[in-house]
C-alpha cells in the first residue's frame, strides 16, 4: 500500500459517504458508522482479552459483520456504483444460537448484575453499553435516512450476546457476580 494515509480532504470538517456525496463529520449518519467503527475496536479488545476463548471466532465473525454494517451505513445508495457485500441473512440467528448455547450452561439470573470482576468480564460490558450507544445512534439515523431493519434487530441482538458472553466469561474465570443492592 504505497498512498499516503493522510489526503487532507477533511481538513474543513467534512467527509465523503461511499458514493462520494460530500457531508460534515457531525452528520449522524458519521455518527452512527462511526460508533460501529468503535464497537468493532473495542470487541478487538474484548477478543485479545479473553485470549483463546472458544468465543474468540464468533467475535471475528462479528467484526467483519460490523465492517459490513459500518459500510451500508456510510453508503449514499443514490449514488454509490460499487456493490457492497450485505449483511448475512443468518447473521442474528447465528448471534441467537450463541446466546442460547452460552444460556444453557449459566445459572438463572437472580439479580441484575454489577460489572466487573474481571479484566474480560469488564470488556465485555463495556463492548455491551457500546453497542447500546450504537443501536441509538443507527435508530436515531433512521429518522431521517432509510436504515435496513435487519441493521437494528442485528445490533440488538449483539448487545444481548454480548451481555450473555460477560456472564459466561464471569462464569468460565470463576468470578462472582456481585448482585446490584440499591439502597433503601
Amino acid at each position: 500500500m504505497g498512498s499516503k494515509v493522510y489526503t487532507k480532504t477533511g481538513d474543513k470538517g467534512q467527509t465523503s459517504l461511499i458514493g462520494g456525496t460530500r457531508v460534515s463529520k457531525s452528520d449522524i449518519r458519521i455518527e452512527a458508522y462511526g460508533t460501529v467503527d468503535e464497537l468493532n475496536s473495542f470487541i478487538g479488545l474484548l477478543r485479545d482479552t479473553i485470549g483463546q476463548h472458544n468465543q474468540s471466532p464468533t467475535l471475528i465473525k462479528i467484526q467483519n459483520e460490523l465492517f459490513v454494517l459500518g459500510a451500508l451505513l456510510a453508503e449514499d445508495k443514490e449514488k454509490n456504483k460499487m456493490k457492497l457485500p450485505g449483511l448475512p441473512e443468518d447473521a442474528i440467528a447465528f448471534l441467537e444460537k450463541q446466546i442460547d448455547a452460552m444460556d444453557a450452561e449459566l445459572p438463572p439470573m437472580r439479580f441484575f448484575v454489577l460489572p466487573g470482576g474481571h479484566m474480560a468480564v469488564s470488556v465485555a460490558h463495556v463492548c455491551r453499553t457500546v453497542c447500546r450507544r450504537t443501536e441509538r445512534k443507527v435508530i436515531e439515523l433512521s429518522l431521517s435516512t432509510p436504515v435496513e431493519e435487519h441493521i437494528i434487530r442485528y445490533l440488538n441482538r449483539l448487545s444481548d450476546y454480548l451481555f450473555v458472553l460477560s456472564r459466561k466469561l464471569a462464569h468460565d474465570f470463576k468470578v462472582e457476580e456481585i448482585p446490584w443492592k440499591p439502597d433503601k
